[in-house]
């Protein structure tokens, strides 16, 4: 028996909604991130015997489908992986409530639903990471294991050097042009996600890189009119998958260890290392292509493991006290003769014998007067001050 949906089933949904963020210009990673999320959730629901149709889905359904989430096993029910012991990450949950909230947010928005149930629940937040970042020693061993005598040597390390040099997604390397590259002006021109194009400015050395790894070492193209910058040795354009493997193997050959060896984790470094050498975040924002300055954040963050080396050479105190030439013993003496300036401008018709300034701080002794203003301390005898 074939099951008849409802015009507002979950899988009907689904598909309206491809449709819709197609027309809005959402990138298909996007599309299919929102599309998987929302129909695991189905697949949730209907194992449970809850209803799948839009109109009956309450904030209580997806709290069951976050509680199963927190309880699921790594891999349990995946088709070619064991299950694991550990459970889902939480960069995974909330992955997935975020994608099934733009959902629901779509539903709002064309009058499907008239409330989103996921307004009164709180989506747990995703665990805050250290972004990884490959250290000097690392980023040589990787280089060092590359032979640039030949086109593919060359080419790799073309490649991983650009990357460092720019930030530059994978995603966006792959998919530059001849066109694209002003080698004479330092810029490329990337089009970045949701196709906005950005340009990208790259130092003198990877000028050099570039121009002689076009005129030296690029592949001719397979097919006519194929001008994509990187190409394999069979002439064709590199991908995000063979680039992927390349450095994944570079690393295991290096024996770097500890850290993923990825053209993402080239990204990082190479935003980290901005911030380090000078760089502002508002510049950063534009080169790694953000449209907000929220997810630049985490990168000052990192970066702020450097505040003791920035602090060494800017703090106000060091600086203050280099500024004026200043020594310890040129602060005590200023301390001094400012002490000295404030009891001389006391009364001096104060007088006390030696006898009488016995016991009393030393501070008062070298003003020539006792702690008390205008009263006179009496005489002692010896036996009286020995009581005391």
């Amino acid at each position: 028996m074939v099951a008849i949906l409802s015009t507002t089933d979950l899988a009907r949904m689904i598909q309206g909604y491809r449709l819709y963020a197609r027309t809005e210009g959402k990138s298909d990673k996007t599309i299919a991130i929102v599309a998987n999320s929302v129909r695991y959730f189905e697949e949730f629901l209907r194992s449970e015997g809850l209803p799948t149709d839009v109109g009956w889905i309450g904030h209580m359904e997806i709290r069951a489908f976050i509680l199963h989430l927190q309880r699921k096993r790594c891999f349990s029910g995946h088709p070619f992986n064991k299950t694991q012991d550990r459970g889902l990450s939480g960069h995974t949950v909330n992955c997935y409530l975020r994608s099934i909230k733009a959902f629901w947010s779509w539903l709002v928005s064309e009058e499907i639903i008239e409330t989103n149930p996921l307004a009164r629940i709180k989506i747990p937040r995703a665990p805050k990471k250290v972004i990884p970042t490959f250290s000097d020693i690392q980023f040589r061993q990787l280089l060092s294991v590359i032979d640039t005598s030949t086109a593919v040597g060359y080419r790799d390390q073309a490649i991983i050097l650009t990357l460092l040099d720019t930030a530059l997604r994978v995603s966006e390397l792959v998919n530059i042009k001849l066109d694209d590259l002003w080698l004479e002006e330092g810029l490329i021109k990337v089009m970045g996600k949701g196709g906005k194009e950005r340009f990208v400015p790259i130092g003198k050395s990877i000028q050099r890189i570039l121009w002689r790894y076009i005129n030296r070492y690029r592949a001719e193209p397979a097919i006519p009119n194929c001008d994509f910058l990187f190409l394999t040795t069979e002439g064709r354009p590199m991908t995000k998958d063979r680039i992927d493997k390349k450095m994944s193997r570079y690393g295991e050959k290096a024996g770097i260890n500890g850290i993923r060896c990825s053209p993402h984790t080239l990204r990082h470094t190479a935003a980290v290392g901005f911030l380090r050498n000078g760089g502002d975040v508002f510049s950063l924002q534009r080169l790694l292509g953000h449209s907000s300055l929220e997810m630049t954040r985490h990168y000052c963050e990192l970066a702020d493991i450097d505040v003791k080396r920035a602090h060494a050479s800017a703090s106000p105190v060091d600086n203050l006290a280099l500024k004026h030439g200043w020594s310890k013993m040129r602060i005590l003496n200023g301390v001094a003769r400012y002490r000295g300036s404030v009891m001389s401008s006391r009364p001096q018709n104060l007088e006390c014998s030696q006898s009488a300034c016995q016991g009393v701080p030393k501070i008062a002794q070298r003003g020539g007067k006792t702690p008390d203003r205008g009263i006179k301390v009496p005489k002692r005898s010896a036996a009286q001050l020995h009581s005391d």
